[in-house]
């Protein structure tokens, strides 16, 4: 099997919440004195604001679902400062549609060791539940965990793996697993606790390439059988 195929946001804590933004509700937690949590629905539209635009003394910005840590130096501005300059920047935001990003195919060889657990965990025959799994339309929603390691939004909630008791000390490279809300792949052998369903050859990370990563927020993606 050759490669890849191009085709075509955990929540914030009350504490510490303020402020309300043009219809949404944006919530503040600072976090030290060098980092501010925001919480809000237009965290992608402000991630991606943030990188073509910086804040003043915004030194990175980090995604999550519905949150972006903006981690910023307290020599050039404060966490209040940076919460009202926030706040103008998400009024005049709005919201993207979905789906906005690349088409991705990812090809899957199902077969993993989870792959019948999870089958019979949702009451469906194996071929079943890898067709209803192939025919989702995934979102990348953030990276992290590792370099090249994308949560996947769009399982609907019966198709919502509970994580292992006890995580893997080793995940195989490849290896695509379901856990909790999401879908993901990893990049590379690590530990892990979700449950997997089978593997692919593609390389998600790879430093020879000019874009190591292979996806990107925003991208949409779909599992086929390889």
């Amino acid at each position: 099997m050759t490669g890849n195929a191009v085709t075509g946001d955990t929540g914030a804590s009350d504490a510490g919440t303020s402020g309300t933004v043009a219809g949404d509700v944006a919530g503040f937690a600072p976090l030290g004195d060098s980092a501010l949590m925001v919480s809000t629905p237009l965290a992608r539209e402000l991630l991606l604001s943030c990188q073509a635009a910086p804040l003043s003394g915004v030194l990175e910005a980090v995604p999550a679902l519905n949150v972006v840590t903006l981690l910023f130096s307290p020599l050039e501005t404060t966490a209040t400062e940076l919460q009202d300059a926030v706040q103008a920047r998400l009024a005049a935001l709005s919201p993207l549609p979905v789906g906005e990003g690349r088409a991705l195919h990812l090809p899957v060889r199902f077969g993993g060791p989870d792959l019948g657990w999870c089958a019979d965990f949702t009451g469906q025959s194996v071929d079943r539940f890898v067709d209803e799994l192939c025919s989702l339309p995934l979102t990348v929603a953030f990276l992290g965990y590792t370099p090249g390691f994308a949560f996947l939004t769009g399982l609907p909630a019966h198709l919502q793996m509970p994580r292992l008791r006890a995580p893997r000390e080793r995940v195989p490279a490849g290896s695509v697993a379901l856990g909790g809300p999401w879908a993901g792949v990893y990049p590379t052998e690590t530990p892990g606790g979700w449950r997997i369903v089978g593997s692919t050859d593609i390389k998600l990370f790879d430093l020879a390439r000019a874009d190591p990563v292979w996806w990107h927020p925003g991208d949409g993606v779909r599992f086929s059988r390889d």
